[in-house]
């Protein structure tokens, strides 16, 4: 049986049982309660016997009986309710905690965590189940108390023995570099997760802003990030591993009031200067932005360089720009990890994805939620070519011969966005497959479910796994 490990509410409840959740950022005596729902697809021609087990945080035992279903063959199943009706799981009033899901075919899933009814300001949402762990864990985006954020993470033992866990802590305050923060050792049981919330550490200044470092002995573990704004909230997976040159498949910004904010983690031990490329997808204009990382410390690229003129970057203020984006130039050769954030700060609505290794990418990319008129939700995937050859690019959508495609090659580095509204049919709830054509391609992608109507954070994204 393949298992792989999702943080059902790394910080989230049950849906609609709205006890305990995230702390508000503006006041951190009042608990905002929180939901999930999950989506598993099915990645085989084969029926999928699937296992769920949950654990409370910090718990050593499994949270009541296992749940057990199918899942169909090159179809996909959303768990949107986590109550016990008819077909699925049910946890009690007030957990927070994770699960393991244990599948005898290759599958993948998301994870969405909303307000219980999407009437907190901050709506909700995604982020990917993970695979396998690692004895360290990077968190390049973290925040206490800085205008207006406050961020948490879960740390989930993906192993089979007890984890032992420390973090420590790189940022600035005001500016200003502080002195890294190690935590005391936390022991997490096997399965069970423990939650790092940086707006309770007293040991971290107000106005923090950077990153930390998950080190693990005695078993494997993963991470997942969570950002809580006074009208958002942002989620993100920790890295297992970085990469000298990550990718970047979505980079939207002074567009319809979108902006984007790129949070790049230097995991070496020597400073470096990293170049940021940015390509052009649909609109904007090429152009590049250097920057300088110390050591074990974080840097924040894109915002700026779309507003205003700053040193070692040659983007047009205020132009428009929907594209993609890489890194080009890493004088120190370290491996680096990124957190990429998407604000309207006008609709109050926000989503954050994880960067890309230069060397990831696969020729299929599988997304397990797509959306197109359902309760005024679509999606949008947005696909870029991380590979040496040119290659054209058909998405599949389950239960339907509807597909998108591009008009002509995507050269390396190019990228394109499918967009689901008012393409598949009204109230469309579903998956797709994404493949390159070309042989030996390469192509990441991420995926944006959003309700534009409204001043709730409806925004959810999270990266299409490769198969």
């Amino acid at each position: 049986m393949k298992k792989f490990r999702t943080m059902i509410g790394a910080g989230a409840l049950a849906v609609a049982l709205g006890v305990a959740g995230l702390a508000s950022p503006a006041k951190a005596q009042v608990v905002q309660p929180f939901a999930s729902g999950f989506q598993l697809q099915n990645l085989s021609s084969t029926t999928a016997n699937i296992t769920i087990t949950f654990y409370a945080e910090d718990s050593a035992t499994a949270q009541g009986d296992p749940f057990q279903s199918t899942v169909g063959a090159n179809s996909s199943v959303t768990y949107a309710v986590l109550d016990g009706g008819e077909g699925r799981p049910s946890l009690p009033d007030g957990f927070a905690g994770s699960a393991v899901i244990s599948s005898d075919q290759k599958v993948a899933a998301i994870v969405n965590l909303v307000s219980p009814d999407i009437s907190l300001s901050f709506g909700g949402e995604a982020y990917v189940g993970v695979s396998e762990g690692s004895t360290n864990v990077s968190l390049p985006l973290l925040f206490k108390d800085y205008f207006g954020f406050n961020t948490f993470f879960n740390v989930q033992n993906v192993g089979s023995g007890s984890a032992t866990v420390t973090v420590t802590y790189n940022g600035t305050v005001d500016g200003t570099a502080i002195a890294p923060v190690t935590t005391d050792p936390i022991t997490i049981p096997a399965g069970a997760a423990h939650r790092f919330d940086q707006n309770a550490d007293a040991d971290l200044p107000t106005n923090f802003i950077g990153s930390a470092t998950v080190s693990s002995t005695g078993s494997d573990v993963a991470a997942v990030g969570v950002q809580v704004g006074p009208t958002t909230a942002l989620v993100y997976n920790g890295f297992a591993g970085g990469s000298t040159e990550p990718v970047f498949p979505l980079i939207n910004t002074n567009r319809f009031d979108f902006v984007t904010g790129i949070s790049i983690q230097n995991t070496g031990a020597t400073d470096t200067n990293v170049t940021v490329s940015y390509t052009p997808g649909a609109e904007g204009t090429a152009c590049t932005e250097t920057k300088a990382i110390p050591a074990g410390e974080s840097t924040t690229f894109a915002i700026d360089a779309f507003r205003i003129t700053v040193a070692g970057e040659t983007c047009a203020n205020g132009a428009a720009f929907l594209g993609s984006a890489a890194v080009t130039a890493n004088s120190a050769n370290v491996d680096l990890v990124a957190a990429v954030n998407q604000l309207n700060q006008s609709t109050n609505k926000g989503g954050t994805y994880a960067a890309f290794s230069g060397d990831a990418g696969s020729q299929t990319v599988v997304f397990p939620l797509v959306q197109d008129r359902f309760f005024g939700y679509f999606t949008g995937l947005g696909i870029t070519n991380i590979g040496d050859v040119a290659t054209s690019v058909t998405c599949d959508f389950s239960g339907t011969d509807f597909t998108q495609s591009t008009e002509s090659a995507l050269a390396p580095g190019a990228s394109i966005t499918f967009i689901q509204d008012n393409q598949i049919a009204a109230g469309y709830n579903g998956s797709a497959v994404c493949t390159a054509d070309a042989a030996g391609a390469r192509i990441v992608g991420i995926a944006n479910q959003v309700l534009v109507t409204g001043d709730k954070d409806t925004f959810f994204v999270y990266e299409g796994p490769n198969n």
